[in-house]
């Protein structure tokens, strides 16, 4: 069966409150807000109860956040791109934030199955003194199951208008861009780690954000290789290579936790989500 699924996500603060209002359109929901930090953040879960996405499906996600609101939104388990039927299969994330509004777009990784066709974009909108830490991390085949990533095509879009683009074209007959120095190198999974923000961040803190990465980045585990920029003054972004995605998944866990600390004076907490 194929699905057309939208879900739209809308944060508003009333008393000091971040709240959730959201409507749906298909198999995509979330729970319960939850708000472990205190009021003032709203924690969602993003369900999709079909388990994965096949060609011909296409989940549409919108999420605004209102002036001064803050959500955090994560995943239960990974997103699953399966074996195409001849069509494609799309993941499409609008994301919009207003002056002061905060956003925490954290889904667990996503896994492109072989034989996949699929498509994953993430669109930014971001006003002045509005501010994003988004990742994505993409797992090519299930290496210990057996499951080599062989033949499929995968796309990764990131997109923030007139600041910055990202467009990669995974496809898996490609050897030299699969195995070649100048490509993943033999890792099977990649993945990016961005904060965004909608007033340019001043050069003290884009400095310490650059040196607090720098240093986490020192003793990596064997086969991880990563790497952070300042693309412009508006963005820190973090890229990363790994045989698997355990070893990455926790080095962002970490860089996550510092940029959150450094930028929002706020301890990592880690959505209860990640703990079961």
């Amino acid at each position: 069966m194929v699905w057309h699924a939208r879900l739209d996500l809308d944060y508003s603060q009333r008393n000091d409150a971040t709240r959730l209002h959201f409507s749906h359109d298909g198999p995509l929901r979330v729970l319960r807000s939850l708000h472990p930090e205190g009021p003032r953040i709203c924690h969602n879960v993003l369900v999709h109860p079909p388990g994965g996405i096949v060609g011909g499906d296409l989940l549409d996600v919108t999420v605004r956040v209102q002036e001064g609101a803050h959500g955090l939104i994560t995943t239960p388990g990974a997103t699953r791109f399966y074996r195409n039927n001849g069509q494609q299969g799309t993941q499409r994330t609008r994301i919009t934030l207003a002056p002061g509004a905060r956003l925490e777009w954290l889904p667990l990784e996503a896994i492109a199955y072989n034989d996949c066709d699929a498509v994953n974009e993430l669109h930014l909108d971001l006003a002045p003194d509005s501010q994003l830490i988004a990742w994505d991390i993409t797992a090519f085949g299930l290496p210990h199951a057996d499951a080599p990533y062989e033949r499929g095509r995968f796309v990764q879009h990131i997109d923030w208008p007139g600041r910055f683009l990202e467009r990669g074209v995974i496809d898996a007959q490609d050897d030299r861009l699969m195995n070649g120095t100048l490509g993943l190198a033999g890792a099977r999974c990649m993945g990016s780690l961005i904060l965004a923000s909608g007033t340019a961040l001043p050069r003290t803190l884009r400095e310490q954000l650059l040196e607090a990465t720098h240093a986490m980045l020192l003793d990596l585990p064997q086969g991880v290789i990563a790497g952070v920029t300042a693309p412009n003054a508006h963005m820190i972004v973090l890229r990363g290579l790994a045989p698997v995605v355990e070893p990455l998944m926790l080095l962002w866990q970490r860089v996550w936790a510092e940029w959150r600390m450094r930028c929002w004076h706020q301890p990592g907490t880690r959505p209860r989500i990640w703990a079961t």
